[in-house]
């Protein structure tokens, strides 16, 4: 990357703002979302911010705007507006330090990746008022990984299988096997009701828009949805065990739409037990405010296998991470009752 133009303020009189920067995009950024590459040069700055500058196109790219997800090309002329460096140390308010240090269970681990079981509630990366996730607390960890980066995401609430690349060509690699269907995923899910067949394809198209509270949500695409265009996701289901009004399902994404388990099983009306956004929320606060064994408090969704082949190596590489203790909890304690809406 360099930088070919700064220029002041056209103010003047503020010291502490930073210039308007543009930069040309150099081999080493080649491919990279833009959204990534922002967050590791602005570290001192929330992601939230960041994002906020894109979708109002304060940051551009070849002078259009740029969506968080486009892909960084070889010679693209980046735009960065000023920031004041008042705004940079105030978002300084909470530090990640020893004593707050979260030790993950590592899945796996050599030179290029870094597998981690991560923890239901914990969210990947800081922003949206979370102060830091997994890849600060890593970072912060670990000061010598200079190019740690998530290869993928989890929702706030998902526990398993989290992939991370610690060098830029892994990253790279990963990320095309993800573009090309190369990367299995399964999740192990928990849903509200019988669900009857063995296996199950559902491709429904996806629209994400924002309520009238200005929360996002992604929805089955319809004609009333006409904030994005409609991505087509497939998934595909298949049983693994029943219970009086509940069952537990396989997820297998074949495309990796965000929120695409969730708002698939509840279009259907089979949603995930304990899902904030698109569950019943009555089952959810009973669930909720059950006495243990029998209550639970987050999303049943675990991410419990990722097939890949080693970015390096080319090896074929099976992760998998077991049930969590919560969620196995809640599953032994269906196996004595067989209808735990019966109990209080």
């Amino acid at each position: 990357m360099k930088i070919i133009n700064k220029t002041r303020n056209v103010h003047g009189k503020d010291s502490s703002a930073i210039s308007v920067e543009k930069l040309c995009i150099e081999e080493a950024s080649d491919d990279q979302r833009i959204d990534n590459f922002l967050f590791k040069r602005y570290k001192n700055i929330p992601k939230s911010h960041i994002y906020q500058l894109l979708r109002s196109g304060q940051i551009r790219v070849n002078g259009k705007r740029a969506n968080a997800s486009y892909r960084l090309q070889l010679s693209d002329i980046v735009r960065i507006p000023p920031i004041k460096a008042t705004e940079k140390n105030s978002f300084q308010s909470t530090t990640i330090t020893p004593s707050n240090f979260f030790i993950f269970n590592k899945l796996f681990e050599d030179d290029a990746l870094l597998v981690i079981d991560k923890p239901g509630g914990m969210a990947v990366h800081g922003g949206s008022g979370i102060s830091f996730g997994v890849i600060e607390q890593l970072r912060a960890q670990n000061p010598s990984w200079k190019s740690l980066e998530l290869v993928h995401r989890l929702d706030r609430e998902t526990s398993g299988v989290l992939l991370l690349a610690k060098k830029r060509a892994a990253l790279v690699e990963l990320h095309r096997q993800i573009r090309e269907g190369l990367m299995e995923k399964h999740y192990l899910v928990m849903v509200q009701g019988e669900w009857r067949n063995a296996t199950q394809h559902v491709k429904l198209a996806l629209n994400k828009y924002v309520t009238a509270a200005g929360e996002r949500r992604v929805a089955i695409s319809t004609n009333a949805h006409k904030d994005s265009k409609p991505m087509l996701a497939h998934t595909i289901f298949r049983l693994q065990k029943s219970w009086k009004n509940f069952t537990l399902l396989d997820a297998e994404l074949k495309t990796g739409r965000t929120h695409q388990i969730r708002v698939h099983l509840s279009h259907l009306g089979f949603p995930i037990i304990g899902d904030d956004k698109y569950g019943n929320f009555e089952i959810n606060k009973r669930l909720a405010k059950a006495r243990s064994p029998i209550n639970l408090a987050r999303m049943f969704l675990h991410a419990h296998t990722l097939q890949i082949n080693h970015p390096i190596s080319g090896e074929c590489m099976k992760l998998q991470s077991p049930l969590s203790k919560d969620l196995q909890k809640f599953m032994d304690a269906l196996d004595k009752s067989g209808d735990i809406m019966s109990c209080r």
